[in-house]
């Protein structure tokens, strides 16, 4: 009798692990059925979905066409203050250095030279005391935290919507904004040079007068 029971029970443990093996294969399947219908609807899609920027109201009710992007005949609307490509407008640039000083990443590289006289205005009135001798991004290093946006007096640096940079070479990340050539840069360290000589000699002059 007790060895009736146990050959029924053996018995219904192995139909129930069939069964759920049946179940779980049926899901399986069912399960993937799903998927690849969704994916060959979309593979078969001919109509291409129209580009929109996440902040149109109907963004998330496109669900017609197919959803890759041929880039770059196709791009994706950017935000208008996301931060991208730097730019340096030279003509407002006092080169005050505070954006190489913020820099947590030390991408922007800059050597000035001091004017023997006032070289002009920027564009909101500030005196142009220093030329740019060099005036160097390196956007291999920049981390667009927008710091140096920030802290520029005159505004001058700023992120442009330019996002695709692709190049061969790191180096060719490195963008240089100074107009200046290195003969003229050695010509004004010259001038300064002898402004400075000229002021010192004025000065021992003054002194020696001063004693006699």
């Amino acid at each position: 009798m007790h060895g009736n029971i146990g050959s029924v029970a053996r018995l219904g443990n192995e139909l129930r692990k069939k069964v759920m093996l049946l179940k779980s294969t049926i899901d399986g399947f069912t399960t993937a059925w799903k998927g690849l219908t969704l994916t060959f609807k979309h593979a078969f899609a001919f109509k291409k979905r129209e580009v929109e920027s996440i902040k149109s109201p109907n963004y998330f009710d496109l669900q017609n066409g197919t959803t890759t992007i041929e880039y770059p005949k196709q791009k994706l609307p950017i935000p208008e203050v996301g931060r991208y490509q730097l730019d340096v407008e030279m003509d407002d640039c006092i080169v005050c250095d505070l954006c190489a000083k913020i820099c947590p990443v030390d991408c922007i590289d800059i050597e000035s030279i001091k004017a023997t006289e006032a070289i002009g205005q920027t564009s909101d009135g500030t005196t142009k005391r220093l030329y740019a001798a060099k005036f160097d991004i390196d956007m291999a290093k920049c981390m667009y935290c927008g710091l140096c946006t920030v802290v520029c007096p005159t505004e001058c640096i700023v992120m442009t919507n330019q996002y695709d940079k692709t190049v061969f070479e790191l180096n060719q990340l490195v963008y240089e904004f100074s107009d200046m050539t290195p003969e003229d840069a050695a010509e004004k360290r010259a001038l300064l040079e002898k402004q400075n000589a000229e002021k010192q000699a004025a000065k021992l002059a003054a002194m020696q007068k001063k004693n006699d």
